[in-house]
């Protein structure tokens, strides 16, 4: 293998070590593109951008697309030739990133570093499968369906809650401190440096099966239907969490069926929610929901709670007063020379 060649060979998907949370997101989001892309937060050095390029390779055209950083907006959606529409009645557009990435994946490093505007747009593609430019009243509309990976470092900067609630899931990845993966990551990172074509041999058949797993799944997305078990429990999960809108319901219930497609099961089932819920819900859950918030999502205080009412009411205004002193009266000391202010003047 030439040194060219070897720069483009992609780790494999099937020999991640210790990423299965992420390699499933990944997984979903490629089955149904429509779920909206994978936030990835993490340190740097854990192997988001590694992830994403192995995944392009199991898609069937095998598109990975990368948005530089400093990117404009007509870089990333197109343009339009507005002389030539005028000049002879037709539309001249020029591609840009989103239509090159079409069935293949469009890879943000450090996405919370862009332009909200630029972040919008990728967003507004990924969730819909259509990239539409419009300049001074013509338009121009494409297919665009693509798995959006964003990667982000926490320690600079976050991104807006507005923005983070469209990605369709997140994971979180940490540095590894277990001794024993952290030996077996190295050694195939190093195995697969020194000869990329030889790891890759060795990986060929689990990639293969991949690769017909999702193009299967893809195509079973639409016999899938979700019962009213299913629906009850994404709903419980949702209110649970204290999510805004129902972004997070119809996100889960996508991913459950993406899953239950990947796996060639017979049907959406709970276990399929579970198995998805913590990526849907990591970026959407309610930081001061209370620990003991019912799951129905009712604020109202049970029977038993309603009997000892009184006992409770009480108890909370002796632990609000703890510590608290009562006023004592002071003496007062009459001092010569200084005219009250209430004395008649003689």
């Amino acid at each position: 293998m030439s040194e060219a060649s070897a720069r483009r060979a992609a780790f494999p998907f099937s020999a991640l070590i210790g990423q299965a949370p992420l390699q499933q997101a990944l997984l979903l989001a490629a089955v149904d593109p429509g779920i909206g892309g994978v936030l990835v937060s993490g340190p740097r050095g854990t192997a988001k951008s590694t992830a994403a390029r192995a995944l392009a390779e199991l898609l069937p055209e095998g598109q990975f697309v990368t948005l530089p950083l400093g990117a404009s907006e007509d870089r990333l959606i197109g343009t339009l030739d507005i002389e030539s529409a005028l000049r002879d009645a037709s539309v001249r557009f020029s591609p840009g990133l989103l239509a090159k990435a079409h069935r293949g994946v469009l890879y943000v490093d450090e996405v919370n570093l862009l332009p909200d505007g630029l972040v919008d747009a990728l967003l507004d593609a990924a969730s819909s499968g259509v990239n539409t430019v419009e300049r001074d009243g013509i338009s121009h509309t494409h297919d665009a369906s693509f798995v959006l990976i964003g990667t982000m470092n926490p320690e600079e900067g976050e991104l807006r809650p507005q923005l983070t609630d469209r990605f369709g899931l997140m994971v979180e990845l940490e540095n590894c401190y277990e001794p024993q993966i952290r030996q077996a990551i190295v050694k195939a990172r190093l195995a697969f440096d020194l000869d990329p074509r030889g790891f890759r041999t060795g990986y060929e058949a689990q990639q293969d099966a991949h690769a017909a797993r999702l193009r299967d799944a893809r195509a079973a997305l639409a016999r899938f239907s979700f019962d009213d078990a299913v629906l009850a429990h994404v709903s419980t999960l949702c209110i649970a969490a204290g999510v805004d809108g129902m972004r997070a319901d119809l996100v889960m219930l996508r991913a459950a069926r993406a899953l239950a497609a990947f796996e060639q099961a017979d049907a959406v089932t709970v276990a399929h929610v579970d198995s998805v819920a913590e990526s849907v819900l990591l970026h959407r859950r309610r930081q001061d929901e209370p620990a003991s918030q019912q799951q129905d999502g009712s604020s109202a205080p049970s029977s038993s709670s309603a009997q000892h009412a009184s006992t409770d009411g009480a108890t909370a205004s002796a632990e609000a007063d703890y510590g608290y002193l009562p006023p004592e009266p002071a003496g007062l000391t009459r001092v010569k020379g200084v005219i009250p202010l209430n004395a008649k003047k003689r």
